[in-house]
């Protein structure tokens, strides 16, 4: 915690004061004076609180003045899990949530009883889909007593809210593609719609509406475009073609709306963010120039046809990996006298854009942290203004901030309609883009990269606080590890954010200042929500640490959880082990790797990494091998990785690799291993 913050708490009132006085204040952009309309009460409808996805509760019972008698209410443990991002839905007193294979889970909001479990057995269904992404799912949809939730098979289902019994499920994807479903849908009107990953592989993105009874298809919008003979009568697909040259649709589009989709019900439209290009490199997908839209975009759509109303791209031919998948909230702003209906987004790129939403029109944008590929965004044409040397298709290499993993990611942001404040979860992380392939790197599509972690604040993430009028950070909290949860901002003037340290914390709104923390004994990734149930607001949020960046959260040493807290809560956590940085890494005398074996190893353990960690480093995400027994016994792991022994419990089967490349990989995890104990 920054010093800075660390005031009486009679300073922090008089801050709180201050903050209002000076929101009443502001000409230029006002918050709405009635928000009624902003936030969740009793019930936690969507991963974002309300139909604004603004992670923002009205219940105020738990505040500043008595946020030092909040206690754990309940817990639940949940077996088998690994990586836990979802945000619960509470309604009418059960809590819903994704698993990190999909599973969906009901539970008593009050006891933390489980009610029910829905396993979609990806498993079985669709192994090869496992190959793609690590398990990892962002939560489930709720309408007309039913759950909607997605598997990353492709499949989108709907259940019975009270038994979990399946309604109905529909194949959303080519069974065939590499793309894949992490995010979580979003309902509207009778219809459900859902997007898919799988944009670093070039895989042409889009999103389909459902109807939510019957699952039959009602429309399909393609964020890229296509073949010319399917782009052809689509004016939208035909202006998009326009700005991609070659022969694209080979080469790879991407694109894939993978996170973020939002219901305008005031306007009847559906927004949504697309993700990259791919492949990086544009020389190679487009080699000719264009700006490659509908990637990097946040998107307008009609709801009821799904036919285009607008669309903003924010990095015109992205090539660092810049997705604009981000979080969508929509507000009321006033802006040059005139109230507007506006959409808020920190974006990956590093900027926070305030876009009218009834036009498109970008109405201000702002740096929320380090940024360099860029010095502005031109507010005139929209587009940003790239710095010299940004581009390595043009220099063969490049040093940009930030990386792929952006200033803000997948993790939820909130907004304050009572300060004005967005509360963001930043992180600061450089990149080194290099074409070609380069010893040591992660190579994607043409181009090796490497992290840049070299100035004051670059390694590490911090809880933001940002003013979306003057496109400023009100205040800044520092904190210690890069990769952490999303937030929850309340009425009762607080923000909350559970850290890769694996504590969940509480924040004055208006100072920052730090006023309670709860040891959740393991780190967190996800947002909390919060719910009022028989005249009493609780407050949960799933423990289950895992991502790119190690913690010292080793895979399946602590219990993955569900916390619910309220005031006065007494239930206390059995102990677990505490975070250690040190891998027990498992030798095997006698055996000494050929150099040529584990060069070879290294170039097809690439694909582990996604799951065990860059150099074989994990996050918590998958066991790291250099310690893992299973990869210390050559039958073991192939038994594993071609036989797919392990299958069931979520490693992927990749039967093509022989017995000699499986040995490789052997050869590598053990001199990798070897070198860690010493």
């Amino acid at each position: 915690m920054n010093h800075r913050h660390n005031q009486a708490l009679s300073a922090s009132a008089c801050a709180w004061l201050a903050v209002l006085a000076a929101a009443a204040l502001v000409s230029t952009l006002a918050v709405r004076p009635a928000f009624a309309d902003n936030g969740a009460g009793e019930n936690w409808m969507t991963i974002g609180g309300d139909y604004n996805d603004t992670a923002y509760s009205r219940l105020g019972q738990i505040n500043t003045s008595n946020i030092g008698k909040l206690g754990l209410a309940w817990f639940l443990d949940l077996p088998g899990e690994a990586t836990l991002e979802a945000t619960p839905l509470a309604v009418h007193g059960v809590l819903y949530f994704n698993g990190s294979y999909g599973a969906v889970y009901a539970v008593a909001a009050a006891s933390g009883r489980l009610l029910w479990k829905f396993d979609p057995q990806t498993w079985k269904y669709d192994p090869a889909k496992m190959r793609y992404i690590f398990p990892v799912h962002r939560g489930v949809a709720y309408a007309d007593h039913r759950i909607f939730s997605a598997a990353v098979d492709g499949r989108l289902f709907a259940l019975d809210a009270k038994t979990g019994k399946l309604l109905w499920s529909v194949q959303t994807l080519d069974p065939r593609s590499v793309q894949t479903i992490t995010g979580a849908p979003c309902v509207f009107d009778g219809k459900v719609i859902i997007g898919n990953g799988g944009a670093d592989e070039g895989a042409r993105g889009y999103v389909t509406a459902y109807d939510a009874a019957t699952g039959r298809e009602a429309w399909r919008f393609y964020t890229v475009p296509g073949t010319p003979a399917q782009n052809r009568g689509h004016p939208a697909m035909e202006r998009a073609a326009r700005t991609w040259t070659g022969k694209y649709w080979k080469t790879g589009t991407g694109g894939g709306p993978w996170d973020s989709i939002v219901f305008d019900r005031e306007l009847n439209r559906i927004y949504l963010g697309t993700g990259n290009p791919g492949p990086y490199d544009p020389a190679i997908r487009s080699p000719g120039g264009g700006d490659n839209l509908y990637t990097d975009s946040i998107v307008a759509l009609d709801a009821a046809t799904g036919k285009l109303v607008w669309a903003y791209q924010t990095t015109p031919r992205d090539e660092w990996d810049y997705d604009s998948t981000q979080q969508i909230v929509l507000a009321h702003l006033m802006s040059g006298g005139k109230r507007r209906a506006v959409l808020l987004q920190a974006s990956k790129n590093g900027f926070f854009y305030v876009i009218d939403r009834r036009t498109g029109k970008l109405l201000s944008a702002g740096k929320i942290g380090k940024v360099t590929w860029a010095s502005r965004i031109d507010l005139a044409t929209g587009r940003p203004v790239v710095t010299k040397g940004s581009r390595y298709d043009e220099s063969g290499s490049a040093d940009v901030w930030p990386g792929p993993w952006g200033a803000h990611d997948w993790q939820t942001m909130s907004y304050s309609p009572m300060t004005g404040l967005v509360y963001i979860p930043y992180i600061q992380l450089g990149q080194r883009f290099t074409l070609g392939a380069r010893p040591g790197a992660v190579s994607v599509g043409g181009v090796s990269l490497s992290f840049l972690d070299r100035g004051p604040g670059d390694g590490k993430g911090a809880l933001l606080a940002w003013d979306p009028i003057h496109q400023r950070a009100a205040w800044r909290v520092p904190l210690p590890e890069l990769w952490n949860g999303g937030t929850l901002a309340t009425a009762g003037g607080l923000v909350f954010q559970g850290t890769a340290d694996g504590y969940l914390s509480a924040y004055d709104a208006a100072s920052g200042k730090r006023l309670w923390r709860f040891n959740a004994g393991l780190g967190i990734i996800a947002s909390p929500d919060s719910y009022s149930l028989h005249g009493r607001q609780y407050l949960s949020v799933l423990v289950g640490y895992g991502g790119f960046v190690r913690a010292g959260w080793n895979f399946g040493a602590q219990p993955r959880r569900l916390l619910t807290f309220t005031l006065g809560g007494k239930a206390v956590l059995p102990p677990s082990a505490p975070p250690d940085m040190k891998v027990d890494a498992v030798d095997v005398p006698g055996y000494e790797p050929s150099p040529a074996a584990v060069a070879a190893g290294n170039q097809l353990a690439a694909a582990c990494g996604l799951c065990h960690g860059k150099n074989l480093v994990s996050g918590g995400t998958a066991p790291d091998l250099r310690a893992s027994r299973i990869a210390a016994n050559p039958d073991s792991l192939w038994a594993v990785v071609h036989d797919g022994a392990l299958l069931r419990g979520g490693m992927p089967q990749f039967q093509s690799l022989t017995r000699k490349q499986v040995m490789d990989i052997y050869a590598y995890i053990r001199a990798r291993a070897a070198a860690a104990r010493h």
